[in-house]
């Protein structure tokens, strides 16, 4: 069965709620068929965002969630919480783990609690410059697959979406080239082939992340093994969001 493209909007901490709601509204007023659409705006714009979605073909997803469903965790969101409102939920954005220190032994319980609460978790993975230039890019990212992914039953496996946004191409507009996105996803659905099987590896969505633009989105995502993207800036735009997902299909 062919993987049906996917594409997400990743909003971080941008927008006000009136800008939330509208750019909602605009991406949910124009329908693209063929294709998965979700976006994951900030906390406090979730209800209205799911509003202003109600109805329409577009997902709403979470930028993040804590590993338990409750608790004396100040600050923190629980999965639980969040799947009353969201499908989806990012986990071990490269932000989170390079700024707010998350490892990936945090990364998995995550993933794990996202399961536990029925949402589809989109898993980011990837490497930094450095790693990449001394070569070890692929082997880099499979540890960061095999800690994530190794708790978890092949019907769950199934049921991630997996990112990979090389650290060096976010929110710096240099894309990775496609032969390398296309590389990457290669060997992400070869690591998830020898730790689940072939069956999770075949139904698997693999993303691509990192300055995507409706000027490269095409060539980004004709690769054999890209399924869809996770967008930052461009998401912010309802017009550039669109022509990126029209670009998947």
């Amino acid at each position: 069965m062919p993987r049906i493209p996917f594409v997400v909007g990743n909003w971080k901490m941008h927008t006000s709620r009136e800008e939330a709601v509208r750019l909602a509204t605009a991406i949910a007023a124009e329908p693209v068929s063929g294709i998965v659409l979700a976006v994951c705006p900030p906390f406090p714009w979730l209800v209205p965002v799911a509003a202003a979605l109600a109805g329409s073909h577009v997902g709403l997803g979470a930028q993040n969630c804590w590993t338990e469903p409750s608790g004396a965790y100040t600050g923190e969101v629980s999965p639980v919480m969040l799947a009353e409102l969201c499908r989806f939920v990012i986990v071990g954005h490269s932000e989170r783990r390079r700024i707010m220190g998350e490892s990936d032994k945090l990364v998995a319980k995550k993933l794990s609690a996202a399961h536990a609460a029925g949402l589809e978790p989109i898993l980011c993975v990837g490497e930094d410059l450095q790693t990449r230039q001394a070569g070890e890019a692929a082997s880099f990212v499979r540890a960061q697959l095999e800690h994530a992914l190794s708790p978890l039953s092949e019907e769950q496996v199934r049921t991630c979406h997996i990112a990979y946004e090389p650290i060096w191409a976010i929110g710096t507009g240099v894309a990775a080239e496609p032969s390398d996105a296309e590389e990457m996803a290669a060997e992400i659905r070869t690591v998830v082939r020898t730790l689940t099987g072939a069956n999770a590896a075949d139904a698997l969505t693999i993303l691509y992340g990192g300055s995507v633009t409706p000027a490269n989105a095409g060539t980004i995502l004709a690769g054999e093994n890209v399924d869809g993207a996770l967008v930052g800036g461009a998401s912010l735009k309802s017009d550039s969001f669109l022509a990126i997902a029209k670009a998947a299909v």
